[in-house]
């Protein structure tokens, strides 16, 4: 019986008291539409504007018919319709590029995690956990977050008559664990829009070469060999656009990618540390 009221006191006691952060979907699903869409407009509207064609088509349309590029921007027009797919890729890397920036950079806080895990140890020490408190306040960021959430549950535990100090240990330890578990998926959110295109942009662009070869040797036979070489020459030039929007949207998304998963591992390392931190600190304090 014993056991079992300490087993619901040690559940009661350590509920977190970190509040859930309400994560806003809208950029997720909507961004990628949006990209999309803006990349046909600009491929039909601005890259195929009748003004960058010598013989313009008079129907308009979808997919306009436009002949005789003026320079080599009007050129990528005729890559075909995997080219403006191309573009929003590119711009939904750049999107979640800039999202991703600015939440890290807040995750990240104020000053390094190292001179801030080294204050709150100094005040620790002290037994001044308020002043530490103080300092997450001050921090801000995930691991201040997550260092606030266990501070709060390590001056409730100080305290605490009913635990013994393992079990107010494991409890400060759960409330961190609790508290990470809602600062982590934050941090990572929507980066598999990166790592998903930084492979599927080179399919699609390959694909694109692909069609346009395709393209390029139906107009070759369909010219009876008068101007071979150059109907070739002028279909893989065409072709090869859908290569390098894809190889580059492939390398802005892997190399953006790991600078992200690179901080977001250093803020990992920070959380874990700030744990084992708090951990020690109240079973060498308070024994």
């Amino acid at each position: 019986m014993a056991d079992l009221k300490t087993t619901v006191n040690i559940t009661v006691n350590a509920t977190t008291s970190v509040q859930a952060k309400k994560s806003n979907n809208i950029i997720s699903l909507l961004a990628p539409i949006i990209c999309i869409l803006l990349g046909y407009i600009i491929w039909r509207f601005v890259i195929g504007a009748d003004g960058n064609f010598t013989n313009p088509d008079p129907k308009g349309g979808f997919w306009p018919n436009q002949l005789g590029p003026k320079g080599d921007l009007p050129r990528m027009y005729e890559g075909g319709i995997i080219v403006p797919i191309l573009i929003g890729c590119f711009l939904i890397v750049f999107t979640f590029v800039i999202e991703r920036s600015l939440t890290v950079s807040k995750a990240v806080g104020k000053s390094s995690n190292a001179e801030f895990i080294r204050k709150v140890q100094f005040f620790l020490a002290d037994k001044k956990v308020d002043s530490a408190i103080a300092e997450c306040d001050k921090q801000k960021g995930s691991v201040g977050n997550v260092m606030k959430a266990g501070l709060r549950k390590y001056k409730q535990m100080i305290t605490d008559s009913e635990l013994d100090t393992d079990q107010k240990v494991l409890a400060i330890q759960k409330e961190i664990e609790e508290a990470t578990s809602l600062e982590l998926p934050m941090l990572e959110k929507n980066l598999v829009f990166l790592s998903t295109l930084a492979s599927v942009s080179t399919l699609i662009g390959l694909l694109g070469t692909v069609v346009g070869m395709i393209r390029a040797f139906g107009a070759l036979g369909e010219s009876g060999g008068g101007d071979a070489a150059r109907t070739l020459s002028i279909g893989i030039a065409e072709a090869l656009y859908n290569t390098a929007l894809g190889i580059g949207t492939s390398a802005f998304a892997i190399i953006t990618y790991n600078i992200f998963t690179t901080k977001i591992d250093a803020i990992t390392y920070g959380i874990d540390e700030s744990g084992f931190t708090l951990t020690q600190s109240f079973a060498s304090l308070y024994k």
